[in-house]
């Protein structure tokens, strides 16, 4: 194992650099959780009113609405100005962002803020996906994609500790300070040897993979360079269309990240505390978040470890299966409520109990293989404007079960809401058992064939 560490130390290094984006993006997707109780409360709000239901809920799903244009822009600019480029622009935006947000005085400078913010982790999210797939070694590329899930759910988990005790500016200034230490890291790392290749750029190709110690896989990058036609920006989004592989990577891709966003994981994240005071957990809010945060973090963590000797498709297989019963569980619970069960109170474990389960099964697979997909399935020359396309369909998605999941809940109850979730996670198992294929081990040349068939 330590000598496995030496032979990678180099890729490690490197993908530890881009992770701080990741953790970044954690953070700033979680900032909700903590700060709406602080902006319901006069003394610690640095606003002069109360926000409206509306205003809160956009405050957490601006994120998926306000990362399209970015996420769109991307599929382009870290094909014309490469994958370091992007990385340098993400930790501009984050430093700009919670800056902003620690000094904001108003709604209307925190919304902006917030968009800025979104612009960080949407491309930040992106970009590590295209490029920590080109430079790690295919044998350890599901290893480290998985990683980016247990790096998000740790910058989740510090907000989750760290927010609720310190001040509202604090919360943001926390975030500066950790985006200058991404700015200066990812100045550090070299361009993606997949992009130089594309650019002709043999002489740094050489120079980067020896840096990554693939030397001896030249002639594969080359292989995966020759098998592209070089094409327009035009006939890169259409060859996304019309390319069978290309066709079935964006099928699968985009099915299995809708479903994840719709199995309500980031609307749990957001409301949090909310939910909690509305289950009447035996466990206060606050605490309950922070067990959430660390149960995802165990979650996450078992991924990487399992997802090179299980495979992609056992991880989502148990991940969704067990993510559907602890969402009917969890939504059963409401429906005690509803019909003001006096069972409900010798129960008041059973929210949180049905959360961590929820959480931890969805970290372990159903919340991180869906980017590994994304991050393997592609072909080179279309895997930016794929990832991009992937990125803004699930926001989508995300953006409207967020922004109605207050009315659904006033309208048709929590347990039918819940319930939509577990329904969600049951389509997902669904699918991943007869349409994703197992790409453990495999290269990204491998990869394109079977997808091809």
């Amino acid at each position: 194992m330590f000598h496995n560490v030496l032979r990678y130390r180099n890729q490690i290094l490197i993908t530890i650099c881009g992770y701080v984006g990741h953790l970044l993006c954690g953070y700033g997707i979680s900032w909700t959780a903590p700060i709406i109780p602080k902006l319901e409360n006069p003394d610690e709000s640095p606003l002069s009113r109360p926000l409206s239901d509306i205003e809160m809920s956009l405050l957490a799903s601006v994120l998926y609405i306000a990362g399209l244009p970015a996420v769109l822009s991307m599929s382009w600019f870290s094909n014309f100005k490469g994958r370091k480029a992007s990385y340098v622009l993400s930790a501009t935006f984050y430093i700009i962002g919670f800056a902003m947000l620690g000094s904001a005085t108003n709604f209307t400078m925190m919304f902006i803020a917030r968009i800025i913010n979104t612009f960080g982790f949407s491309i930040a999210n992106m970009i590590n996906t295209i490029y920590i797939g080109e430079i790690a070694s295919s044998n350890i590329r599901g290893i480290f994609l998985t990683g980016l899930g247990v790096i998000q759910t740790l910058g989740s988990l510090i907000l989750f500790s760290v927010g609720p005790f310190v001040s509202y500016s604090m919360v943001s200034y926390i975030g500066v300070a950790i985006s200058a230490v991404y700015f200066l890291a990812v100045l550090c790392i070299p361009e993606s040897p997949v992009y130089l290749a594309l650019k002709d750029e043999d002489k740094k190709l050489s120079q980067v993979l020896q840096i990554l110690g693939r030397e001896s896989e030249i002639e594969n990058i080359m292989e995966l360079k020759n098998t592209q036609v070089k094409t327009n920006d035009l006939e890169d989004w259409k060859e996304l269309f019309t390319l069978k592989c290309n066709r079935k990577a964006l099928f699968i891709t985009v099915t299995i990240s809708v479903l994840n966003y719709l199995s309500g994981i980031l609307v749990v994240v957001f409301f949090s505390t909310s939910i909690f005071k509305m289950a009447d957990s035996s466990v206060p809010p606050s605490l309950a978040t922070i067990i959430i945060g660390c149960t995802q973090l165990v979650g996450s963590v078992i991924a990487p470890l399992c997802v090179e000797i299980s495979g992609r498709r056992i991880l989502l297989l148990v991940s969704t299966g067990v993510c559907c019963v602890s969402m009917v569980v969890f939504g059963f619970h409401f429906f005690l409520i509803y019909i003001n069960s006096p069972l409900v109170e010798h129960i008041k474990w059973l929210p949180l109990a049905s959360l961590v389960i929820f959480f931890m099964s969805n970290n372990m697979g159903f919340g991180v293989i869906p980017s590994t997909l994304t991050g393997e399935l592609f072909n080179s020359n279309v895997r930016s404007k794929g990832t991009a396309t992937v990125f803004v369909v699930s926001w989508i998605s995300g953006f409207i079960i967020t922004t109605i999941f207050n009315t659904l809940i006033s309208s048709v109850g929590a347990y039918a809401v819940f319930w939509f979730f577990s329904f969600t996670c049951g389509l997902a198992f669904l699918f991943t058992l007869f349409f994703i294929p197992e790409t453990k081990g495999k290269s990204l040349i491998e990869i394109q064939e079977i997808l091809s068939k």
